[in-house]
């Protein structure tokens, strides 16, 4: 991933150069760009299947243990409608992507399909029902798709022991299609270097700008998001300090910094929240759970950068469609928090759903994307560490002493076994654990 990191790096450097250079040659580069997109495109139905079929198991197994499970559900629905509105503030501050209008044809186009599309509310719930079970996939509604999977979720949850191992096929179903993912995403260049030379080409320094613009504002609102709002609530809820706990995480924010995933910090997430003294049932629950369903990064990156992509089409969203639009990407993208280029294929998703005159505007973002997911892995990341932390303090599962060692160097971890050092400390919570 390091060599296609460089790559894009090098694709979007190169872009701007034929963009500014060549502009007329930049603007003939565009297919590169909606090429890429529609190969995300290809794969958004799978993935949203597989996700929340996934995602209703895992809630299902968590609301299991009660108290626990139900706690760490409304803590993330509660932090995903904040880091929602957050998103929204800054996107309609900082207003990215004014004055571009990219490809203004797509106005009219859109215009033209809005008036046919305005049909009532009976028409578009009838739309969301697929003719059959499996042609929402060969149809490209994600609606549809969104319906087959929740109904297939909550089925498999009454099915208990016997839809386990249909779970685990879907489980496998699903690597599989991360996999083909991972390798589309390796034509990210190719389709960077398209849709930026296009851009530049045909806006110049314009889109530059813009494309500055929302970059920096997504990693200033995420630092202020994961110091202000996670600080707080890691102070009020468990008196430890967000710095001292990020400095403990320091390891596992350079592997998600180099790998662009929070998933592949997810093992050593769960040892160190144990090592710091938080019990094993509220780590086992709150992180895997927490992975699926605790989005703040991801869910500050849709705001954005579907404002940007909007505004710089020249076709603005309404306060109500952008409430509802991104509330549907929230759902939608529950379950790929930790898979890198999954935010570009719910963010293709949310918008093919919605607004599809708008999809073709996700190439224009492509090029910053790479880094823009950087920045929602570690705030997704982040926001799961203070997630288990506060859940088991307020649980009373959660040794504030030992944690105070372990932040302070006195009770290091082991790097070498990623094994807790410490049992011992385990049955000192055990009365507590039989009350709860």
């Amino acid at each position: 991933m390091h060599y296609l990191y460089l790559a894009v790096i090098a694709a979007v450097v190169l872009g701007v150069a034929v963009g500014i250079l060549f502009p007329d040659f930049g603007k003939s580069l565009a297919w590169l760009g909606t090429g890429f997109v529609n190969l995300i495109k290809m794969m958004i139905s799978p993935i949203i299947f597989c996700t929340i079929v996934l995602g209703i198991g895992s809630v299902a197994k968590a609301a299991k243990v009660g108290k626990v499970g139900l706690m760490a559900i409304g803590y993330f629905l509660v932090m995903s409608t904040f880091a929602l509105a957050i998103g929204l503030i800054v996107g309609n501050l900082l207003h990215p992507g004014s004055g571009l209008h990219l490809d203004p044809s797509s106005i009219a186009k859109a215009q033209e399909q809005a008036s046919k599309g305005s049909e009532g509310t009976t028409d578009f719930v009838l739309g969301i029902i697929p003719t059959s079970l499996v042609s929402s996939f060969t149809e490209g509604s994600v609606l549809q798709t969104l319906l087959v999977a929740l109904l297939a979720g909550f089925a498999l949850q009454k099915m208990g022991e016997a839809g386990k191992p249909i779970l685990r096929g879907i489980e496998h179903i699903q690597k599989l299609v991360f996999r083909i993912l991972s390798m589309i995403m390796w034509a990210a260049p190719v389709g960077a270097f398209g849709a930026i030379a296009a851009v530049v080409g045909a806006t110049g320094w314009n889109a530059l700008k813009s494309l500055a613009v929302v970059m920096i504002g997504f990693y200033v609102t995420c630092a202020l998001f994961v110091a202000i709002v996670l600080g707080a609530i890691l102070w009020l809820g468990a008196r430890i300090n967000i710095f001292s706990l990020l400095r403990y995480l320091a390891r596992e924010f350079i592997l998600i910094v180099s790998t662009s995933s929070s998933e592949s910090a997810l093992p050593r997430l769960i040892a160190k929240m144990e090592h710091l003294g938080v019990s094993k049932p509220v780590v086992g629950i709150t992180v895997p759970t927490g992975y699926s369903f605790n989005l703040d990064g991801t869910a500050i990156y849709l705001t954005m950068a579907t404002l940007f992509i909007a505004t710089a089409q020249g076709s603005p969203l309404s306060v109500g469609e952008q409430i509802s639009l991104l509330v549907f990407m929230i759902i939608a993208s529950k379950g790929a928090a930790g898979v890198s280029g999954a935010g570009l294929a719910t963010l293709a998703g949310g918008l093919q759903s919605h607004r599809p005159d708008l999809v073709g505007g996700v190439g224009f973002i492509l090029g910053i994307d790479r880094f823009m997911s950087e920045a929602r892995a570690v705030t997704n990341f982040a926001g799961n560490a203070v997630a288990t932390v506060v859940i088991g303090s307020w649980t009373k599962e959660f040794d504030r002493s030992r944690a105070q060692r372990v932040l302070s160097g006195q009770d290091p971890f082991n790097e070498t076994t990623l094994v807790d050092d410490h049992p011992a400390a385990e049955p000192e919570r055990e009365p507590v654990k039989a009350g709860v």
